[in-house]
C-alpha cells in the first residue's frame, strides 16, 4: 500500500501524544484529506476527572481571553489525564536523547507558527536545583517542635519525588554567595534557602501550559479534517486471522458499540496502553499536583527542590498509604521531600509531589480520584519556603493523574502492518510529544522514522 492509497487511520487516545500524532499526520507531505481519513478516539467525555469540584476547570480563563486556546465543548475529554495536569517542562537535557533534540526544536517551531507564547504559555525559562528548610506554620511553638525533634529519631526519610522548586527573599549579598540570581526572589532566603545550583538555561529549557497546548494541537488537527470523537472507549483492535494486518477498531460510546474500519492504528493511550496492547510494558503511577495563583507574576524558573521538613511540620502521606485514609499528624523527626515547582506566565505556579501506588488505574480519566491529603502536603511544603506560594497565594486547583511509565515506545508492534504504539513517555511526555507525532507520521506514510532514530524507543526491543 502506498502513501497515496486510501487509508483509514485511527488514533487511540486524546492526550498530547495522540493529538500531536494527529497534527503531524495532517502536516506530512503525503497527507491528503480526500484519501486519508483520520479519526481520533478519546475514551472520556469530560476533562474534569482528577480535579476536585472546587478546582478551576478551564486554565484559559487565566490567560489573555483574546488569544488563549479556548475550550471546544465538543472536545471535552481531550487532555483529561496527565496531558492536562503535568508541569509542562521542556528541555534539551531531557531523555531519551535520540528524540529530545527533534522535539525541542519542533516545540519552538510550533510556538513561532501558531502564537504559542499567547495561546499556550510557551516561553524559555531557567531550571535550578535548590535545597531548603521549611518554616514551621504560624502558631506552632518552635520550642515544642525542637523538643519533639530531640526526643525523636534523628534519621531522615527521603521523599520519593524528584522535582522543581521556587524560592523567595534573602539579602542579595547572601544570595549571590549561593549563586542565586537576583530575579529568583520568591523563596524565603532568610530562613529557607540553603543551596542553589543551576541546571538549565533559556538556551536549553522552556515550558508550556500542557492542557492549553494539547487542546490547541487537537483543534489544529480537526481544522485539517481529523475527526475527533470523545466518550469513545476502545475495547478491541481487530487484526486479520494471521495477524499480518489490521481490519478494524471497536469502541463503545453512549452504550453502543461501533466498529471502525482501520488500515493503520496508533495506540497513544498513555498508562491505559497495556489494556489494548498487553505486550507493551507500560505501567502507571498516580501523581498529585496543585495550581496556586500568586500575588504577583513570578520569574521564569522551574525548581527541583529538596526541602527539609522540621519536627512538628505536617507529616507527608506515605507512598503506599490507602487512598484517603491518612489524617495529618505532626512530624516527630525531620524528613526531606522533593516537590517540583514551575512558575507560569499566567500568574500561577504549578507544584507536584511524589507518585503513589494507592489507587489502581481506573477505566478512564473521568474516574481518576484526588487524595486531597496528598495535595495538602504539597501546599504546606511549598508554602513553607515561599510566602507567594503559601500565605499570600490562592490555591486554584487540586488534582491527580496517572503517569505512563516504562517507555517511551514508538513504532510498529510486532509483525502487524499498520499497528503502531506511541506510549510510555514518563514525565517527559509533553517535551517529547511533537517529535513523537512527527516520527509516527513518517512511520505511517514513509514506512520508517526519518527525522530521528528510534533506538531504545523501538518496541521491537521488548517484543
Amino acid at each position: 500500500m502506498t502513501s497515496s492509497s486510501e487509508r483509514e487511520i485511527t488514533i487511540v487516545g486524546g492526550g498530547i501524544i495522540g493529538c500531536s500524532t494527529a497534527y503531524y499526520l495532517t502536516r506530512h507531505p503525503s497527507y491528503s484529506p480526500e484519501t486519508h481519513r483520520i479519526t481520533l478516539l478519546e475514551a472520556s467525555s469530560t476533562s474534569s476527572g482528577g480535579r476536585t469540584q472546587n478546582s478551576i476547570q478551564d486554565p484559559a480563563t487565566l490567560a489573555d481571553p483574546a488569544t488563549a486556546s479556548r475550550r471546544n465543548p465538543a472536545h471535552d475529554g481531550i487532555a483529561g489525564g496527565a496531558s492536562g495536569k503535568a508541569g509542562g517542562l521542556l528541555a534539551l537535557w531531557a531523555f531519551p536523547q535520540n528524540i529530545v533534540p527533534l522535539s525541542f526544536r519542533l516545540h519552538d517551531e510550533l510556538a513561532r507558527e501558531h502564537g504559542g507564547a499567547q495561546r499556550w504559555g510557551y516561553r524559555r525559562c531557567w531550571a535550578s536545583q535548590v535545597d531548603c528548610k521549611a518554616r514551621l506554620p504560624l502558631g506552632l511553638n518552635s520550642d515544642v517542635a525542637a523538643a519533639r525533634s530531640s526526643s525523636a529519631d534523628d534519621g531522615l526519610t527521603t521523599g520519593a519525588s524528584k522535582g522543581l522548586h521556587k524560592d523567595h527573599k534573602k539579602a542579595s549579598a547572601a544570595l549571590r554567595k549561593l549563586g542565586v540570581p537576583d530575579e529568583l526572589d520568591w523563596v524565603d532566603g532568610t530562613e529557607s534557602l540553603g543551596a542553589y545550583e543551576n541546571i538549565g538555561t533559556p538556551q536549553n529549557t522552556a515550558q508550556v501550559h500542557p492542557e492549553l497546548f494539547t487542546r490547541l494541537m487537537a483543534q489544529l488537527a480537526e481544522d485539517a479534517s481529523v475527526r475527533i470523537v470523545t466518550g469513545a472507549r476502545v475495547t478491541a483492535i481487530n487484526r486479520s486471522a494471521d495477524g499480518s494486518h489490521l481490519e478494524s477498531v471497536t469502541y463503545e460510546k453512549d452504550g453502543e458499540e461501533t466498529t471502525l474500519p482501520t488500515t493503520d492504528c496508533v495506540v497513544a493511550a498513555g498508562p491505559w496502553t497495556r489494556r489494548l496492547l498487553p505486550e507493551i510494558p507500560v505501567s502507571a503511577s498516580r501523581a498529585h499536583s496543585v495550581v496556586i495563583k500568586t500575588p504577583r507574576p513570578l520569574s521564569a524558573y522551574a525548581l527541583f527542590t529538596a526541602i527539609r521538613l522540621p519536627a512538628g511540620f505536617r507529616t507527608p502521606v506515605p507512598k503506599t498509604a490507602p487512598h484517603g485514609a491518612v489524617a495529618a499528624t505532626p512530624l516527630r523527626g525531620q524528613q526531606i521531600v522533593e516537590p517540583e515547582i514551575y512558575a507560569r506566565p499566567d500568574g500561577t505556579a504549578y507544584a507536584c509531589g511524589p507518585t503513589d501506588d494507592s489507587a489502581p488505574l481506573p477505566l478512564t480519566t473521568a474516574e481518576v480520584e484526588v487524595d486531597e491529603a496528598r495535595c495538602e502536603d504539597i501546599i504546606a511544603q511549598v508554602g513553607g519556603i515561599s510566602d507567594e506560594l503559601g500565605r499570600d497565594g490562592e490555591v486554584l486547583a487540586r488534582q491527580a493523574c496517572y503517569l505512563p511509565q516504562g517507555g517511551p515506545y514508538i513504532g510498529q508492534v510486532g509483525s502487524t502492518k499498520g499497528l503502531v504504539v506511541a506510549a510510555g513517555h514518563t514525565c517527559w511526555g509533553i517535551q517529547n510529544a511533537p517529535g513523537t507525532g512527527k516520527l509516527v507520521s513518517e512511520i505511517i506514510f514513509d514506512g520508517k522514522a526519518k527525522s530521528a532514530r528510534l533506538g531504545g524507543c523501538d518496541p521491537a526491543n521488548v517484543l
